[in-house]
């Protein structure tokens, strides 16, 4: 007898037929078993045939309105046979944008090495603007180096 709240397994409780008993078939297995048997082989051979019936069936309203789910679950796989050659794929949204980003970067690019965009101007007239005191900071360098000959030939004199 169990004790507490738990209930003991059943596992203890198993009779295993001796083969002398299966072979006189006085064993101690359920009778119903050889009719379940025979239902379950019933079965089988029934749902062969209702599997074509359900193909032909169609739930609710299916039968009556056809209707292009775009959640449902397309093939992922064509067959050569099926390919059609002169379609061309449709791009995602994110592939038509990444392709538009980069020739508009190539476009501004273009743009840019032409000196027609704002940020190039200032960047040319920046550009002019150092080459202008380069220009003037050699020439005073120049001059500097010239007086500083001179003074030297006066000295020597």
């Amino acid at each position: 007898m169990g004790r507490g709240k738990f209930k003991a397994k059943p596992t203890g409780h198993r009779h295993f037929s001796t083969p002398e008993e299966l072979l006189a078939g006085t064993s101690a297995r359920p009778r119903t078993f050889k009719r379940e048997e025979a239902e379950l082989e019933e079965e089988e051979s029934e749902e062969e045939v209702e599997v074509d019936e359900e193909s032909e069936k169609q739930k609710g309203t299916q039968g009556i309105i056809e209707i292009d789910n775009p959640n449902l679950a397309k093939p992922k796989n064509l067959k050569a046979k099926d390919a059609d050659v002169g379609r061309t794929t449709e791009l995602s949204r994110r592939e038509r944008e990444e392709i538009e980003k980069q020739k508009a970067h190539e476009r501004y690019m273009r743009l840019q090495e032409q000196g027609k965009t704002e940020q190039a101007r200032k960047d040319l007239e920046r550009l002019a603007l150092i080459r202008q005191q380069r220009a003037e900071a050699a020439r005073k360098r120049e001059e500097e180096k010239a007086a500083k000959e001179q003074k030297k030939a006066e000295a020597r004199k």
